[in-house]
């Protein structure tokens, strides 16, 4: 089997994974503590509770439609994922509705916060790793990937923020006229889409410095040799001396800003900016190894 077929069912398989994580996550932390999460399974929730409907089959008859419409205005293969994911979430749901999980599931009889902080981590990981493989869990994903196609420059966020301010809101009804459903409500919004962020921008993270000196030979040799990472180096000028100077770019691992501002107290001429790089690609660790190995 070749390399990119591999991918491909790895991709689909991380889906299925996934869709039976939020399942589980929505059976044993979020319908046990009478709350809404996010989007439109937040009103597929509320609606479960006030009728006794399951979300499983009001997430069906909501994505069917909006996978149809993703499959012919956007990406076959982010269609097939969504439709992957949406099957998987629905039969995981409707299976577990017909248990008896009272042993196992999180009620926050103990902690009013635990059970929504759980479920939000779940679920902003779930998010996260679901679109980099270039899925989704349906409803308000599929609605905001046409948008980006459509108009690459729209504010999606706001959106997404009045449609979860409004699934807050609805709680507060739904659930007794309590505030607590509201708060516990953005609290798990809140954590998903931190969380989901931050996988969506990858764990790859680290530190870019860009360092004007007039020794940049010295300096390079220095950050190559115990650093183990590729330096750039730029030819510049100072614009108030007129005199001749060097960037150089280094992009490190986090843990090595310390002794990275060891090796700079040892050039006192030189000046460094840093700042945080949210994802490396390509050649950023095999850089480390050739120069371990050599």
């Amino acid at each position: 089997m070749n390399p990119s077929k591999r991918k491909a069912i790895r991709s689909y398989l991380t889906v299925f994974g996934l869709a039976v994580a939020m399942g589980v996550n929505y059976a044993l932390f979020v319908f046990p503590n009478a709350f809404a999460p996010a989007g439109i399974n937040g009103i597929g929730t509320m609606l479960q509770y006030l009728f006794h409907f399951s979300i499983g089959y009001l997430s069906l008859i909501i994505n069917i439609p909006l996978i149809a419409f993703a499959w012919r205005k956007l990406d076959p293969d982010f269609a097939r994922k969504s439709l992957l994911y949406v099957l998987t979430f629905s039969a995981v749901t409707l299976a577990l509705n017909g248990l008896d999980l009272s042993a196992i599931a999180y009620n926050t009889g103990y902690s009013k916060l635990l059970g929504p902080v759980a479920a939000g981590c779940i679920s902003g990981t779930v998010y996260g790793v679901v679109i980099r493989c270039n899925g989704s869990t349906g409803g308000t994903d599929i609605i905001a990937a046409w948008v980006r196609k459509k108009h690459p420059t729209f504010q999606l966020i706001w959106v997404i923020f009045a449609m979860n301010a409004a699934v807050a809101g609805l709680s507060f009804f739904v659930y007794g006229y309590q505030f607590e459903p509201v708060i516990l409500c953005l609290l798990y919004c809140f954590l998903s889409s931190q969380i989901g962020d931050r996988m969506l921008k990858g764990v790859k993270m680290a530190l870019k410095f860009e360092v004007v000196t007039r020794q940049p030979q010295e300096l390079a040799e220095r950050l190559l040799r115990e650093l183990h990472h590729g330096v750039t180096m730029i030819r510049a000028e100072g614009m108030y001396s007129e005199t001749p100077n060097s960037v150089l770019i280094c992009v490190v691992n986090r843990h090595q800003i310390v002794r990275f501002h060891e090796i700079l107290s040892e050039f006192p001429d030189c000046f460094a900016y840093v700042s945080s790089v949210n994802e490396t690609v390509g050649r950023f660790a095999s850089v480390r190894t050739r120069a371990e190995g050599g």
